[in-house]
């Protein structure tokens, strides 16, 4: 092992880290998007069912990959595949993981702007500075650009600071904020009209919507949500430490994600009937929502705006917890980068961060120019097509390639109870005979929806 690779100081820190990593808009967003159009509880049930089936062994491969490597996930897939064909092609899905996780966050960088700026906003509107706010509400590339920048800035800060002095630093204070910043909401949206309907919804199974769409849906989420697939959770594996119980730990992180989606939900569905009964359009004449796209930019403000005075404050509120959550996914998708070109040896972390950097925010200008070819683009390869394929690969070479002693050396170090728990007499069999194709099915999924 590399004496001198960065390590999490603590476990609550690396459980923070990996938490942010994982805890994004697709918690906050789309999870209760999906609940609320596909039966509440019934679809909650599945993805807590799904959860366990495919995202927690996927995230114990990587995390179990990227300890056993000490290093990202060209290195580490590189290491397990051999020499010869099986390394090289490791390599090439170590690349391939690193461009989706910098696509990704050329996007994320765009979305993360509009949540800072619809964060200051209103509150440039509370403190009296009108043009301020204004500006911030109207369109345009050049607003969308410095937001852009902003974040990416933001971003670079955090990574150029280190794994201790940076990510894990912030993380351990964005996340608690997060989490308590949504139970306060929810606390005041409950006392307003409609709530309790929407609280039932959210929470009442309607298994009459439960179709075979609705699992492949429940799957894609649970993939999605963990942030497998872009070589993140390979990289913060590495800076486990070899002391930490990693089948406890992974599970750790996956109850904190599933913790936290479950928690939006009990936001956002409420928030949903609570702007109905107060006049907002939101559902159509079958109940669904008419756009779960533009929920977050155009139903919430719409509903925040009929509450007056209190609406402003949770307004602020509301899209600062939305950006603190895209904020702290964006770290883990610089260092994935970051961490590949230092580890060649050749070049500084400080001018990996700077250069990865400038980069990415050169691309998410592109993609702001030509905003209606690229965008949507960008979202689809990286969510329904890359991120699937690269954990579908993962899990392969760590089911079939690296040997079952290597893993349990691995697993032990941490854990020398291992080989008599549930968790190894289960899971080398699983990640190698299912774990691989069911996020083909996810990935199957979206090329046919």
């Amino acid at each position: 092992m590399n004496k001198t690779r960065a390590q999490f100081s603590s476990r609550f820190g690396f459980l923070m880290a990996a938490a942010g990593a994982a805890v994004g808009l697709g918690n906050v967003w789309s999870f209760p998007s999906m609940a609320a159009n596909n039966g509440g509880g019934a679809f909650l049930l599945l993805y807590l069912v799904m959860a366990f089936v495919l995202a927690y062994p996927a995230l114990m491969a990587e995390l179990t990959l990227g300890r056993y490597a000490q290093s990202g996930i060209i290195t580490a897939m590189s290491r397990v595949g051999g020499g010869g064909g099986a390394g090289r092609l490791g390599a090439g899905i170590g690349v391939l993981a690193i461009f989706t996780a910098c696509l990704g966050l050329t996007f994320y960088a765009i979305v993360t702007g509009w949540l800072i700026g619809d964060t200051l906003s209103p509150l440039f509107a509370m403190l009296g500075f009108e043009d301020w706010a204004a500006l911030l509400d109207g369109a345009g590339f050049w607003k969308d650009w410095m937001l852009a920048s902003l974040a990416m800035l933001v971003t670079v800060g955090v990574v150029l600071a280190g794994v201790n002095k940076g990510i894990e630093r912030w993380s351990k204070r964005l996340m608690p904020l997060l989490i308590v910043l949504m139970l306060v909401l929810i606390a005041v949206v409950m006392t307003l009209p409609g709530a309790t309907a929407g609280l039932a919804a959210y929470l009442v199974p309607d298994f009459s919507r439960v179709t075979g769409q609705l699992v492949m849906d429940a799957m894609g989420q649970a993939f999605f949500s963990m942030s497998i697939g872009i070589g993140a959770m390979v990289i913060y594996g590495s800076y486990l430490s070899c002391d930490a119980h990693l089948p406890k730990t992974g599970a750790q992180v996956l109850f904190i994600d599933m913790g936290v989606a479950f928690i939006a939900g009990m936001l956002i569905v409420p928030s949903m009937f609570v702007a109905d009964e107060l006049g907002v359009d939101i559902f159509d004449s079958g109940g669904q929502l008419q756009s779960s796209s533009t929920l977050l930019f155009d139903v919430m403000p719409a509903m925040f705006a009929q509450l007056s005075g209190l609406g402003a404050g949770l307004e602020v509120l509301f899209f600062a917890l939305l950006a603190i959550a895209a904020l702290t996914s964006m770290f883990p998708a610089l260092e994935v980068p970051v961490a590949a070109i230092v580890e060649t040896g050749r070049v500084s972390r400080c001018w990996a961060t700077l250069v990865m950097g400038g980069v990415l925010l050169a691309s998410s200008t592109l993609i702001l120019v030509y905003f209606e070819t690229l965008f949507g683009w960008a979202i689809t390869v990286t969510i329904n097509y890359n991120m699937p394929l690269i954990g579908a690969l993962v899990c392969f070479y760590v089911g079939w390639l690296m040997s079952r002693n290597a893993k349990l050396k691995e697993l032990r170090s941490g854990a020398p109870e291992i080989e008599d728990t549930l968790f190894w007499k289960l899971w080398p069999w699983y990640i190698r005979f299912v774990c691989p194709l069911l996020p083909i099915v996810v990935l199957v999924n979206g090329l046919l929806d």
